[in-house]
């Protein structure tokens, strides 16, 4: 999450159908752009450097494919924004396939013409409602993905139908037995729908690690909290000392704290499903 911007019009952009504009800027405060949507920071890429991971939870998300073994990666990612995770995948694991579901087709052609891929990366872009294309990815997919990522974003909010244990389960069909599952979630004071998603997420796959800011953690502060799931242990052997090293501090919550954290939150089905909390505005004022 970063700041809002004044509205203008001398950076591309494009009207997005169900409503909005899409922008691409320049980056203020280090080096490549940002997709803006609706004034809300989506997407920070630097096309000269991949590599380069600015958002904080981006970093996390970073950190966590790092552990995984060593060679290409299958992945799928769902709301993808400016394609920052799926490049970064290209450039540190030369050969990994991967597919990404966008809903909007005008935010994926704006991507495109104005934050090209690499020639040659093996990135599949699908339009479509994130739930119904993971339902018509090739049957092939299924049980064989090392990673799925879920970060999709309608404004600042994750979609209702997107945070149910019945979505999450179809995600874990597609994941091989030590795959991963990684899910961006947006919670402020309280972190009340944080500890449902991660009730959740726990229902479907049982091996659950919670990466976030401290204050974040804590229910102190709105911020994103990286969920990491899997059916086998996750590979986080050196995600604490990484994560602690800053620039702020963060920490991985496993085990105990996980079981803490989610205790009397009730499980999220299709029938009492809510979007994610709505930030107030001032958040991404700098």
């Amino acid at each position: 999450m970063g700041r809002t911007r004044s509205r203008d019009t001398e950076h591309p952009q494009a009207r997005l159908d169900h409503g909005g504009i899409a922008r691409i800027v320049p980056s203020e405060f280090t080096s490549g752009f940002e997709l803006i949507v609706d004034d809300t920071p989506q997407s920070h890429v630097d096309l000269d450097d991949p590599t380069h991971l600015h958002f904080e939870y981006i970093v996390r998300m970073g950190a966590v494919i790092d552990q995984l073994p060593e060679g290409p990666l299958t992945a799928v990612h769902l709301g993808a924004g400016a394609l920052t995770i799926p490049r970064y995948i290209d450039a540190s694991r030369p050969g990994s396939r991967q597919q990404v579901i966008e809903l909007e087709a005008p935010l994926a052609q704006l991507v495109r013409e104005h934050l090209p891929l690499p020639k040659g990366a093996a990135i599949r872009i699908r339009i479509g409602d994130a739930r119904e294309g993971v339902r018509r990815l090739p049957g092939a997919l299924r049980a064989t993905c090392d990673l799925v990522v879920s970060d999709v974003y309608s404004g600042a909010q994750t979609p209702a139908h997107l945070t149910s244990v019945e979505f999450y389960r179809e995600l874990a069909e597609l994941l091989a037995p030590r795959g991963v599952l990684l899910v961006n979630v947006a919670d402020g004071p309280g972190l009340a729908f944080a500890r449902r998603q991660a009730a959740t997420i726990a229902e479907v796959l049982p091996e659950i690690g919670i990466l976030a800011d401290t204050q974040v953690l804590k229910g102190r502060r709105f911020g994103n909290l990286v969920i990491a799931a899997s059916a086998s242990p996750l590979p986080t052997e050196w995600l604490p000392r990484m994560l602690a090293a800053g620039p702020h501090p963060a920490k991985i919550a496993q085990g105990a704290e996980v079981d803490a954290f989610v205790q009397g939150a009730r499980v999220v089905t299709d029938a009492d499903a809510v979007a994610s909390p709505r930030p107030d505005a001032s958040l991404f004022l700098r």
